[in-house]
């Protein structure tokens, strides 16, 4: 059974088309929000945010919630809540996660910070639910993003985590399938010295991240047995820093697979290069005429 055919099959087609779509993926880091943002500011491109929508549509309540309820073990901030005097609620942006990170957690010693490893299963879970259903959103909003705004072109910015939860070796994967039917994937690759400066970074301000749970699983075993900890004991910062490392060696050979049966390739490089939309648009030419 053969792949689907791009929705551009060359470069052609892409300059000919008055309707570009196009999803964005690779590690956090390397440029998609930016591309996104960029695209958005020229005025006729709709930008959908994976990410925002996890943290909006499918995982607000989840994340209110929490904050709800660290506010109640505060006897002033309990006693607005229960008469209802205040309202907490997240303030998800496109280009501020935070509040979602900070309810995905890290598992580890609470005096630290850390969740349960049971808790951080379950979060972990909710959030692998919340990207398949965002995803799947995408074909209804290429068409809300036309009918009711009149954007002809639609640019959907991915989670890093896109990799996790398709399979680009099945040619009948469901969120790949309708992916590739509305739009053209494109990964933004990484060198070794741009991995190299995502974990500097990552190191720096270490921050939750969604795994497969065979690979957390995995991390977690690795980690105890490595440091010689109980759960309790674990430092949550170490471990999703050993975790991260671990997950840029594990993700590449996945975005070059989808890129390879399901889209095109762009360097990094190439895309810090291309500093306006036309420019842009002519790096996705090039990269269909490379094949």
């Amino acid at each position: 059974m053969s792949f689907p055919r791009l929705l551009y099959p060359d470069a052609a087609a892409w300059f000919a088309t008055p309707k570009k779509r196009l999803g964005l993926f690779g590690m956090s880091g390397l440029g998609k929000t930016h591309v996104s943002n960029q695209l958005r500011a020229h005025g006729d491109w709709f930008h959908y945010s994976v990410d925002y929508r996890i943290g909006t549509r499918y995982m607000g309540e989840l994340i209110s919630d929490e904050f709800k309820r660290q506010a109640m073990q505060v006897p002033h901030l309990r006693e607005l809540l229960m008469s209802d005097s205040i309202r907490i609620e997240s303030n998800i942006t496109f280009n501020n996660l935070a509040p979602l990170s900070q309810y995905l957690g890290k598992p580890g010693d609470p005096d630290r910070g850390g969740l349960p490893m049971e808790e951080y299963r379950k979060r972990q879970a909710q959030h692998d639910a919340a990207e398949r259903a965002a995803m799947l959103d995408v074909p209804r909003f290429v068409d809300r993003a036309e009918e009711i705004y009149g954007y002809p072109h639609f640019v959907c910015d991915f989670s890093g985590s896109f990799c996790e939860v398709v399979d680009p070796d099945d040619p009948q994967d469901e969120i790949l399938t309708t992916l590739a039917k509305t739009m053209l994937l494109v990964w933004i690759e990484g060198s070794e010295a741009h991995a190299e400066e995502l974990v500097r970074r990552f190191n720096r301000a270490p921050k939750p991240m969604c795994y497969r749970p065979a690979f957390t699983e995995s991390c977690w075993q690795d980690f105890l047995c490595d440091h010689k900890a109980t759960a309790g004991e674990v430092d949550p910062d170490a471990f999703v820093r050993f975790a991260y490392r671990r997950a840029m060696a594990a993700r590449q050979p996945a975005y070059a697979a989808i890129a390879d049966n399901w889209g095109v390739k762009v360097t990094a490089e190439e895309v810090a290069a291309a500093d306006s939309p036309e420019a842009f648009e002519a790096l996705i030419g090039r990269a269909l005429e490379r094949g």
